[in-house]
C-alpha cells in the first residue's frame, strides 16, 4: 500500500516511534560521543529533546499535520540540550515552518520540509561542521528532495532517507578527522539515523521490537572493536572550554530599549566566550548552547536582555573523566525486578513526607495546594518505584487530574486512590494489604477515605464570604473536611473551634500534623483542649513541617 498524503495523525505516530527508538539506543549513541566534546551525553541529550518533543505531540495530536509539526518543534525547543539535541531541533522546527499552513503534504512537500530543516539548523549554528549530525541531515533531506520529483509513495521517500542518512553517517569520518582517529562514526549523526529508522518503520508498519534488533547488534559491534570507550582516545587536558553552558532568556521589554536584540549581533558576542555556540530566537526568548571557560561572564552577556530561564551547566571535563576512568561493561545489566505493588503518593512538607514513607509509601512527591506536579513528576515516580501495579494517592482534589492522566501514558497497572486530603491518604495506606488482589486493595483504601475526617488551619489572602462565613484577608481559617466553618485572627481559636466541630461521640483517634508556623506550646494547647472536651480520645502528634497550614487534624 503506497502512503501519497502525510496528515498529522500519522506524522505524530512517526514522531512518538522514532522518539522510542532513540530512547531504546541512547546508551549506543552515548558510548560514540567524541566530537565536539567526549563528555559522553549525545545519546542522553538528544533522547531528552526528543522526548519533550513526543510528549508535546502527545497533547496535541490533530489531523492537521502543520499543527502537530508546531507542536513537535515547540517541546524539542523547550526540551533541547546539547549540541545534538538543539541542531535537532532546529531541524525540526525548520520543518514546521513549511508545513504550518498545510492539512497533509504530498512526497515532494515532505522532501521539501526535510530541507528547510536543515537549512534552518545550519542557520542556528555559529561555524557548521561537517561530518556531523547536519551533514547526515543535509545528505538525507537533498536524496529526500531527488527521489520525490518521481515517487509519490511517502514511506519510499522516506526508506531512500534512510538509506542515504546511514551511508552519510559512515562517511562522516573522513569529513572529521578526531572521528576516524578514535573509529567511530559521529553519535549525533546516529540519534538522528535512530529518529529516522523509527518514522520509517510506523510508515512501513512494522514493530519497534524489529529495530531493536539492530540496535543491540550495533552495540555488540562497538564493544569489539573498542575495548575501551571511544571517549579514551581523548586526554581530559585536551577539552579547552569546560562547561557546557544551556540557558535561555526570555525577553523584557525595558531592558531591550537599552540594549535592542539583533540574533546575529547576539550570537557574534557570544564568540568570544567560547565554542560550540547555538542560538535560536523568536519574539519572546532566545535559546544558548554554549562550551565556556567561564560560564558566568556568558549569562551575565545574556541577561542584559532579559530574565534567565533553564540554565544548565555541565563540567565537561569532570564528565569525561568519569567515562575514562569507569571500566568498561559490555553488556548492560539485567532489569531488576518489578515488585507486585508500589504506592506513590504527593505531599508537602518533609515531616509528612517521612511520615508516609513509613507506613509504605515507596515515594513521595513534593506539592500540595500551591505547587501542584505535574503529570512528568507523578509518571517518573510511578516509573521509578518499580511495580507492576501502583497505587497514587493524589492528597488534593487539584491534583487527581494529573494523576489519572499519568497512569494513561505508562505501561504500568496505576491505580489512582481519589484521596483529598493527607489524612485520607494516610488512611488508605493503613488500608492496603499486600497480599490481596489489586482490585480488594482499590476497594479497601477507597472505603477508608470515608472513614477520616479532615480538619485543616490555614490563613486567607483575601477579604471574601464563603459558604456564610465571612473572610478578612490574612485571617486563619478552619477547614471540615472542604468546608469553610470558621474564620478569625486568633490562629489557636480556629484550631479549637474546628476541633469542636469534628469531635463527636465516634472519634477515637485525632491525628495532629503541626507545620513551620507552629510552636510546640501552640500544639500543647490544642491537645489540652481535645482532652478536655473529649477526655476518651487518643490523640497523637506529628511535626509534618508543611508550609501554609499551621495545623491539619486527622480525625477516625
Amino acid at each position: 500500500m503506497t502512503i501519497q498524503t502525510l496528515d498529522g495523525r500519522r506524522f505524530a505516530d512517526m514522531v512518538l516511534t522514532g522518539a522510542q527508538h532513540l530512547s531504546n539506543n541512547a546508551k549506543a549513541v552515548d558510548a560514540l560521543n567524541v566530537f565536539p566534546v567526549p563528555d559522553g551525553d549525545t545519546g542522553t541529550n538528544m533522547n531528552l529533546s526528543m522526548t519533550s518533543g513526543a510528549k508535546e505531540v502527545r497533547n496535541h495530536v490533530s489531523d492537521h499535520i502543520g499543527k502537530v509539526a508546531g507542536a513537535l518543534a515547540k517541546g524539542l525547543l523547550m526540551g533541547a540540550r546539547g549540541n545534538s539535541g538543539v541542531i535537532l531541533s532546529q531541524l525540526f522546527r525548520g520543518f514546521a515552518k513549511a508545513v504550518e499552513n498545510k492539512q497533509s503534504i504530498n512526497s515532494s512537500e515532505f522532501a521539501a520540509a526535510l530541507e528547510a530543516g536543515v537549512t534552518t539548523a545550519y542557520k542556528a549554528v555559529m561555524k557548521p561542521v561537517e561530518g556531523t549530525i547536519l551533514t547526515v541531515a543535509k545528505d538525507a533531506a537533498k536524496r529526500a528532495v531527488t527521489v520525490a520529483k518521481k515517487q509519490a509513495d511517502i514511506a519510499a521517500v522516506m526508506e531512500e532517507v534512510v538509506k542515504e542518512a546511514k551511508a552519510s553517517l559512515q562517511r562522516t569520518p573522513d569529513l572529521l578527522p578526531v572521528l576516524k582517529e578514535v573509529g567511530v562514526v559521529d553519535s549525533g549523526g546516529q540519534g538522528l539515523v535512530y529518529v529516522y529508522e523509527g518514522f520509517l518503520a510506523e510508515l512501513k508498519g512494522e514493530t519497534i521490537e524489529t529495530l531493536e534488533a539492530e540496535s543491540v547488534s550495533m552495540r555488540d559491534l562497538v564493544n569489539a572493536e573498542h575495548h575501551k570507550s571511544a571517549q579514551s582516545h581523548i586526554h581530559t587536558d585536551e577539552i579547552e572550554f569546560g562547561y557546557c553552558t544551556e540557558f535561555m532568556v526570555r525577553f523584557e521589554a525595558e531592558k531591550l530599549r537599552e540594549y535592542p536584540f539583533s540574533e546575529a549581533q547576539f550570537r557574534e558576542d557570544l564568540s568570544q566566550f567560547g565554542d560550540s555556540l547555538l542560538v535560536i530566537a523568536d519574539d519572546e526568548l532566545v535559546k544558548v548552547h554554549i562550551h565556556a571557560e567561564h560560564p558566568g561572564e556568558v549569562l551575565t552577556y545574556g541577561q542584559r536582555y532579559g530574565s534567565l530561564l533553564n540554565i544548565k551547566i555541565e563540567n565537561m571535563r569532570e564528565q569525561h573523566a568519569n567515562i575514562v576512568n569507569e571500566p568498561p561493561k559490555p553488556m548492560p545489566e539485567a532489569p531488576k525486578q518489578k515488585q507486585p505493588y508500589g504506592i506513590v503518593t504527593i505531599a508537602m512538607g518533609d515531616g509528612i513526607a517521612n511520615l508516609f514513607k513509613s507506613i509504605g509509601a515507596q515515594s513521595v512527591i513534593e506539592g500540595g495546594q500551591t505547587m501542584n506536579p505535574s503529570t512528568e513528576d507523578i509518571v517518573k515516580a510511578i516509573e521509578n518505584v518499580h511495580a507492576e501495579t501502583v497505587f497514587v494517592l493524589p492528597n488534593n482534589k487539584n491534583i487527581i487530574m494529573a494523576a489519572e492522566q499519568a497512569a494513561s501514558v505508562v505501561d504500568n497497572r496505576v491505580i489512582v486512590i481519589p484521596s483529598k486530603t493527607v489524612p485520607q491518604g494516610m488512611s488508605a495506606i493503613l488500608a492496603f494489604n499486600p497480599s490481596v488482589s489489586a482490585e480488594q486493595n482499590e476497594k479497601a483504601m477507597t472505603t477508608a477515605l470515608s472513614r477520616v475526617k479532615t480538619g485543616q488551619v490555614t490563613f486567607a489572602v483575601r477579604n471574601t464570604t464563603i459558604d456564610g462565613v465571612e473572610i478578612a484577608k490574612d485571617d486563619y481559617m478552619g477547614i471540615a473536611d472542604g468546608k469553610i466553618v470558621v474564620s478569625e485572627k486568633d490562629k489557636i481559636n480556629v484550631a479549637k473551634t474546628l476541633m469542636n466541630q469534628l469531635l463527636d461521640d465516634d472519634s477515637e483517634i485525632v491525628t495532629i500534623l503541626y507545620g513551620e508556623d507552629a510552636s510546640e506550646e501552640e500544639v500543647e494547647e490544642i491537645v489540652r483542649h481535645i482532652e478536655e472536651v473529649r477526655p476518651d480520645v487518643e490523640v497523637e502528634v506529628h511535626n509534618g513541617k508543611q508550609p501554609l497550614y499551621p495545623f491539619i487534624f486527622s480525625i477516625e
